[in-house]
């Protein structure tokens, strides 16, 4: 999900989405050289509950922010072409 506060916690996550499904794990995405949050991160949860939970929480408010939630794809991996020269 994004548009997370600055503040939020991965425990707050959790607690938040368990209204609406069980959760298996949180985190929230940290800027590897500062240590803060980026403003989004993931909620896993059972299957059976993914769908449910993007519809009942996407355009929720969270800690004063409207949060964009969706279920997560596959990073696709990039193709890169080395020239010789």
């Amino acid at each position: 999900m994004g548009n997370l506060p600055w503040k939020t916690k991965a425990e707050e996550l959790s607690g938040f989405f368990s209204n609406y499904g069980e959760v298996l794990n949180s985190r929230i995405i940290v800027d590897r050289n500062t240590g803060r949050s980026r403003g989004f991160g993931f909620v896993e949860v059972r299957d059976e509950d993914a769908g449910k939970m993007v519809e009942a929480l996407n355009g929720i408010e969270f800690q004063g922010r409207i949060l964009t939630v969706n279920e997560a794809r596959p990073r696709e991996e990039g193709n890169f072409h080395l020239e010789q020269g």
